[in-house]
């Protein structure tokens, strides 16, 4: 699968970064080096990088590493550093509230639906989650891809 030239990021993708052996460690990784040698354009939300700050202290606060919330800080700093920040406006929450109304899927997941239909991308999930299977083809439509259907870039 070719990649979109704009990817809005979900947590999921974000937390396979830093699980050492995460099934699609390596394909994000090469998402990252494509979007640093300028081949895609990569965003991220302020809701994902809130669920992102939280998912990530506790990962890391799993993996007994210390101060947990302060590299996950480090991490969101990171993630902010190689991916384009969309702050979530009127427009883009609407949406994301309509979404939710239709889809019924996470209400975090329709945030980053709606923001990539804000900038013209596409947004990119980890995987299709359970809730997720009822509405595979609107989601389809709606332009949303997922790691565990990119094969190696």
């Amino acid at each position: 699968m070719l990649l979109p030239e704009k990817l809005v990021l979900d947590t999921s993708v974000l937390v396979e970064y830093i699980i050492a052996r995460s099934p699609y460690r390596s394909i994000v990784e090469d998402i990252f080096a494509k979007a640093k040698r300028r081949e895609l354009e990569l965003y991220v939300n302020t809701i994902t990088l809130a669920e992102t700050l939280y998912t990530t202290t506790k990962i890391y606060k799993a993996a007994n590493i210390e101060n947990p919330n302060e590299e996950a800080e480090n991490f969101i700093t990171w993630i902010t550093a190689k991916a384009r920040v969309i702050d979530i406006d009127t427009p883009t929450s609407i949406l994301a509230g309509e979404l939710k109304k239709k889809l019924r899927i996470a209400l975090p997941d329709c945030f980053v639906i709606a923001s990539a239909r804000r900038i013209g991308g596409r947004a990119l999930f980890k995987k299709i989650e359970a809730e997720m299977r009822n509405v595979i083809e609107e989601l389809r439509e709606l332009g949303v891809v997922f790691l565990e259907e990119i094969h190696k870039l």
